[in-house]
């Protein structure tokens, strides 16, 4: 375009230059005369061109120039804004950084804590079986107690403690929204020991409630870990009477859930009905706190269905797992329709539509048949856990190690606490 112009303009000057060279030679002036007026005057519009394409030229460039400053400040700016941002962003991982850090010296403390008291009932159990003296006075029977207890101590002090999972599926999708958690010790050769190989050891000497305390670490980091990876499932964790109760281990464990109250709505603390019906004021207030983090409570190995709404609702018990054989067991015929043997009045259908209304939600555990299944749909509860769903599982090794304590640590805990003893 620039060039076509050009053309336009330079035709446009000869054509006037000729022009003028035509008039002086038309006045006498000769051929001399017109050739000398067409250079001069070619060259005197071709100077003025220049002059004004310079002043046009000067011009444009001073707008560039001035463009070029006004993009140059805006930059700037968008620099510093950067810069400002960077830096808040670096304080946040340093905030970020120094909390996660602190919460894990929360979490190794009070894990300490728990097995040097731990260790203190162990080693003054173990010290009076292993005294040759003593050790004809007691029983096979009591023998072999001592023997597995020394199993169980020894699979605590070396982190033996698995966390396995088992899915809770919505009905009549069969879609998994929540796990449930439970722990399993493995002796020095490998081999998982069920609860009931232990138990009779275990709980006489407040080991139980040990277990139930390393498992209630476990789910907090297994839901952690679940939420990164966006997973909306949440998860049932056992907690025992002893550990609301326990005026050492409670308050560290709650400072502890303060700084993940963000799992609040995945992590359900479970109990048995009995242990429910049986708290004190002490353990009340301690749940009490917990919902007041956001943490949700669930009630399982229920044999009675007359429950107190009003005060389940009140202690954001939200959730009940009964098991699918108490619950069809408790379906009889009363007059000609379907009803509860504890709530005679009450269609069986309507039960639990009316744990609803207080926000109570029925899971039928422990399903293993089909039938079953068809049976607890008519009875419209929303929830099913049993191997038919599926068994439970352990968490890979991976996971596991990521959610175990530091290497040794309840080993060198449990050496510690023996030494202090004696």
């Amino acid at each position: 375009m620039q060039k076509a112009v050009t053309a336009l303009l330079a035709g446009a000057y000869l054509f006037v230059s000729l022009t003028v060279a035509a008039l002086l030679w038309r006045g006498g002036a000769g051929w001399g005369a017109g050739v000398a007026g067409l250079i001069g005057a070619l060259g005197f519009l071709f100077a003025v061109h220049d002059l004004v394409a310079r002043r046009f030229e000067t011009q444009s460039l001073r707008r560039e120039i001035a463009r070029l400053t006004d993009t140059q400040k805006l930059l700037a700016d968008h620099l510093e804004a950067t810069q400002d941002a960077l830096e808040g962003l670096s304080q946040s991982v340093q905030e970020e950084t120094s909390s996660k850090t602190e919460a894990l010296s929360i979490e190794v403390r009070m894990l300490e804590d728990l097995v040097e008291r731990m260790g203190e009932s162990l080693e003054a159990r173990l010290s009076d079986m292993r005294g040759p003296e003593t050790l004809g006075a007691f029983s096979r029977a009591e023998r072999q107690s001592a023997a597995l207890f020394e199993t169980v101590r020894d699979a605590l002090a070396h982190n033996r403690v698995d966390l396995y999972l088992q899915p809770v599926v919505s009905l009549p999708q069969r879609r998994t929204v929540f796990y449930e958690s439970f722990s399993r010790l493995r002796d020095e050769s490998g081999r998982v020991m069920m609860p009931a190989e232990y138990l009779s050891v275990a709980e006489p000497e407040g080991l139980v409630s040990a277990i139930d305390n390393l498992l209630l670490f476990r789910c907090v980091q297994i839901v952690r870990r679940l939420a990164k990876s966006d997973r909306k499932v949440g998860i049932f964790c056992n907690i025992s009477l002893a550990s609301l109760a326990d005026e050492t281990f409670f308050p560290q464990f709650l400072e502890f859930l303060e700084r993940n109250r963000d799992l609040g709505s995945a992590l359900i603390f479970e109990l048995g009905q009995a242990a429910y019906s049986t708290r004190g004021s002490v353990e009340a207030r301690n749940m009490a706190k917990l919902a007041d983090l956001g943490f949700r409570f669930s009630l399982d190995k229920i044999s009675d269905l007359n429950f107190d709404f009003a005060d389940l609702s009140r202690a954001d018990v939200k959730f009940l797992k009964i098991s699918a054989q108490v619950l069809l067991d408790q379906v009889l015929e009363v007059e000609g329709r379907l009803a509860l043997k504890s709530m005679r009045d009450l269609h069986a259908a309507d039960f639990a539509a009316l744990t609803r209304r207080y926000g109570v939600e029925v899971i039928a555990e422990k399903v293993e048949e089909e039938r079953q299944v068809i049976d607890i749909l008519e009875l419209d509860v929303g929830y099913g856990q049993g191997h038919l769903f599926g068994e439970p599982r352990a968490i890979r090794d991976q996971v596991l190690a990521e959610t175990a304590p530091p290497p040794d640590f309840m080993q060198t805990a449990l050496r510690r606490r023996a030494g202090r003893i004696r």
